[in-house]
């Protein structure tokens, strides 16, 4: 009886081994990654290499072993370290249950050699049970201009001799002045605001290698197409006379935010031949603030033109426009201005003076009936007037002045696939925007190409 026992258990034994030293073998293994993107953002600023590193976990209660670790690139500048073993490629890396193993990524970059893309991208591949995940790779392939949490306290001028990246902060301080130069490309991290408590001056020209962009420092597909990729850029109270020509603002959280009125007859932020685009929450927001914008595109934002308790504003050529996408679901109107905010459960009202003239307001894939809102409180100032124009809603403002506004008339813009992403919002042959504008004034369009004298067209572009 004592033999039949001790045989049971060498065989409970053995079973219990086998059990312990088995691989999982199944493609629904739970495998997790620390990082879907390792980011190389401040190294190459001299020439030098850096590591990062990858966290991989078997989070099973079997061993795992993955077949390959390796680089998907040719001649790649970076390499992997496995356990100590070095190379493109390393294989049959075991992790035992619920334990995990580092992967250590180098990357080798001079930052001088001439060919290089601004951007250097790899990814690495890790196979197991027939499945392949995807971890990519980023550096800043070229020079740039580092800074983190940057503060400007004298005044500064930015050239296009090298792209800026910016990591943690840029502040414009109170009486500074930032001067940013035709060309320039500024990339923003994902915590890394624009604040403007001084003065912001851009001096983009039309063409599109002379204009200045605004945007986040994922350049890599999908992401160089997402919204909130950067927070915005922000003028506070003390912000005075800011220009900004030729500039294009993409893919922020909110655009621009303009809070209070200026302390100067100026317009606190004046908006000349810019694009806003992509911004997941607001695309402009001011609040009791003065905006002077001509020519500028507003485009495929949450929230468009948000204009709230008061203010001065004045938008000439203006195309403000949202189509529902895979990013952005669009369940505002592209312009909601109002005398007011609610404080509290109260509202706080203050003087209106807004006036749209030759604009177009416009969305598709949308569940509104009304893209425009006009919302008035109070007995403050209140004088809003829409002059020619073509806005898409069922409701007319009846707080407001209207002259030559068409109604629910499709502008027929050139080119809209939302599929692909792409959106171009000049005017189509036989679109009722052609010459149903009214002089304002404005002798160039978006593209710095001549308008009439006479009878221009509605929006941010001429139809050529």
């Amino acid at each position: 009886m004592l033999r039949l026992i001790l045989v049971f258990t060498c065989i409970a034994g053995l079973i219990f081994s086998c059990r312990r030293e088995s691989f999982i073998t199944s493609p629904e293994a739970r495998v997790s990654f620390s990082a879907d993107t390792l980011k190389f953002d401040t190294l190459f600023v001299t020439a030098g290499s850096t590591y990062r590193a990858l966290k991989i976990k078997n989070e099973n209660n079997q061993r795992l072993r993955i077949s390959s670790i390796r680089l998907m690139g040719n001649n790649s500048p970076y390499r992997l370290n496995v356990d100590g073993i070095i190379g493109p490629q390393v294989t049959n890396v075991e992790i035992e249950p619920n334990d995990s193993v580092y992967v250590f990524v180098q990357v080798n970059v001079d930052p001088g050699a001439g060919n290089l893309p601004f951007i250097i991208r790899d990814s690495i591949q890790v196979s197991y049970n027939g499945v392949d995940r995807l971890i990519q790779l980023e550096a800043w392939g070229q020079n740039a201009h580092f800074f983190r949490d940057k503060v400007v306290t004298a005044n500064e001028t930015w050239n296009n001799d090298l792209p800026y990246v910016i990591l943690g902060f840029l502040v414009i301080d109170t009486n500074r002045t930032l001067t940013i130069n035709k060309g320039c490309r500024i990339f923003f991290h994902a915590d890394a605001p624009v604040i403007v408590d001084g003065t912001l001056l851009v001096n983009g020209l039309k063409d599109s290698a002379d204009r200045v962009y605004f945007s986040g420092d994922r350049l890599d597909d999908p992401y160089k197409d997402f919204p909130g990729a950067w927070p915005g850029i922000f003028f506070k109270g003390s912000s005075r006379d800011n220009v900004l020509n030729y500039a294009v603002v993409k893919n922020a959280f909110q655009g621009i935010v303009a809070v209070d009125m200026p302390l100067s007859p100026n317009p606190k932020v004046s908006l000349n031949e810019c694009i806003i685009d992509n911004a997941f929450d607001i695309g402009i927001l001011a609040i009791n603030s003065k905006i002077s914008a001509r020519n500028c595109l507003i485009s495929n934002c949450g929230r468009n033109v948000f204009l709230v308790k008061g203010g001065d504003y004045q938008f000439t050529h203006c195309t403000v426009a949202s189509y529902g996408n895979s990013f952005i679901q669009h369940k505002e109107p592209v312009l909601l201005l109002s005398n007011f905010i609610n404080i509290n459960g109260a509202p706080v009202t203050a003087d209106l003076n807004a006036v749209f003239r030759n604009c177009i307001f416009w969305a598709e894939n949308s569940l509104l009936d009304d893209e425009v809102r006009v919302l008035k409180n109070g007995s403050t100032i209140f004088n809003v007037n829409f002059d020619h124009g073509i806005w898409k809603l069922q409701a007319i403002p009846q707080n407001s002045t209207i002259n030559q506004m068409l109604q629910n008339q499709d502008p027929m813009f050139d080119s809209i696939n939302i599929s692909r992403n792409f959106f171009n919002f000049r005017l189509k042959a036989g679109s009722p925007a052609i010459n149903a504008g009214t002089n304002a004034g404005v002798i160039i369009d978006l593209d710095g190409l001549p308008r009439p004298v006479g009878v221009p067209d509605l929006g941010c572009f001429e139809f050529r």
